[in-house]
């Protein structure tokens, strides 16, 4: 089945955006859930706290922030394309925020692994 929208930057911005949205909205319990265990002492957050140094974790914390920025940045987007006029830097604006969104995940990646 040919799809030719699904080729055009601004298809898989709203992609990206639909599924940051999602994975962010998956997170929210689990981040619920981590801070719930301060109700049980701070026994029980020492705890969580310590699994959290894990390096995985690590690599899913900078996965997380690169997911806030893309959900961010795409929402910048979609303001901008409801709010002004259309032009054809459209692309450029889907390019730029998909940089943004790497940058700032890579930028907490190495602050993360100089702590």
């Amino acid at each position: 089945m040919n799809r030719p929208h699904r080729a055009h930057p601004a298809w898989w911005a709203f992609a990206v955006h639909r599924a940051s949205g999602l994975a962010l909205t998956l997170f929210v319990p689990l981040h619920f859930w981590a801070l719930g265990t301060a109700i049980d002492g701070e026994a029980a957050l020492d705890g969580m706290l310590r699994w959290t140094d894990n390096a995985l974790v690590k690599f899913a914390e900078t996965g997380l922030v690169v997911l806030l920025a893309a959900h961010m940045a795409g929402g910048v987007r979609l303001l901008a394309v409801e709010f002004l006029p259309w032009s054809d830097r459209q692309k450029t604006a889907v390019a730029a925020s998909a940089g943004v969104a790497i940058a700032a995940g890579l930028l907490f990646l190495f602050n993360v692994t100089a702590a």
